[in-house]
């Protein structure tokens, strides 16, 4: 009888206790909310939107495109469709039985049998590469800003945009790690080094297709170094003797290749 009396403040005190819990739980960041840090190596929970891609358009259906040639230590292995632009198809120095695909001249020239002159496919291809790098280049607020101060050696790198306004350097293997369908930009101010015998790995569904290196520098991939993405250089591309790649090489001046492998991904 006694109790009976305070049994309707008992019940609003209840209700109260349970909707202030119910508040607190819903305010907590869910999965997808919590962003890895490498720099800290700590779960912070970071609201991240997700990046659209780099539309790539005609430029996404070479594996080596450039605009001023492309020079080959013989023999590399090259899969999918290779082009340079506007210059002649002269400097294309790679051979008919290097490449897996076709090899584009903006004329009659380049390497025989086997090259088609299509100028018109190409001029395309070439201004949608510089539209591509343009797009990469100006994307705004980072997720990561000088992540390692330009040294990312031993680093596991989850979906975002970063950016560098110094070279960065990849002395050690990396892991780049997400999903299926994440998008990673990287944005480069300066020139990007990566060291010989050095190897990207994807984990976790993560696809090469979806990687953008946007590089306002040279870019050296070092002796038997395995490379994952499509880089968007600015100028030269190089790659030493056994270096490989999964991914494209656009360069809005020449691509170097010395006994080197590149498919498309």
């Amino acid at each position: 009888m006694y109790l009976s009396k305070f049994l309707p403040i008992i019940s609003i005190l209840l209700v109260g206790l349970f909707s202030s819990c119910q508040i607190e739980t819903d305010a907590l960041p869910s999965q997808t909310d919590v962003l890895y840090s490498p720099l800290s190596n700590e779960n912070s929970a970071v609201t991240r939107e997700s990046l659209e891609t780099v539309n790539l358009r005609l430029a996404g259906e070479f594996t080596i495109l450039s605009q001023t040639g492309i020079t080959d230590v013989s023999p590399s292995v090259i899969t999918g469709d290779v082009g340079s632009s506007p210059i002649t198809g002269a400097a294309i120095l790679v051979t008919c039985t290097e490449v897996v695909g076709t090899i584009y001249s903006v004329d009659g020239t380049g390497p025989l049998p086997c090259v088609v002159n299509n100028a018109s496919r190409l001029t395309t291809a070439v201004a949608d590469m510089g539209a591509a790098y343009n797009d990469a280049a100006g994307r705004n607020n980072p997720d990561f800003l000088e992540l390692g101060a330009g040294n990312i050696g031993g680093f596991t790198l989850t979906p975002g945009l970063y950016k560098w306004t110094s070279p960065l350097v990849i002395p050690s293997d990396i892991t780049i790690s997400g999903g299926p369908n994440d998008i990673w930009i990287f944005q480069v101010g300066q020139t990007l080094d990566m060291s010989s015998a050095v190897n990207i790995t994807l984990s976790g569904g993560a696809q090469a297709k979806n990687i953008f290196w946007q590089v306002a520098d040279v870019v050296t991939l070092g002796t038997e170094s395995h490379f994952e993405g499509i880089i968007l250089g600015k100028t030269d591309i190089n790659m030493l003797t056994g270096a490989t790649t999964n991914g494209r090489m656009l360069a809005q001046t020449a691509v170097v290749l010395q006994k080197a492998s590149v498919t498309n991904p």
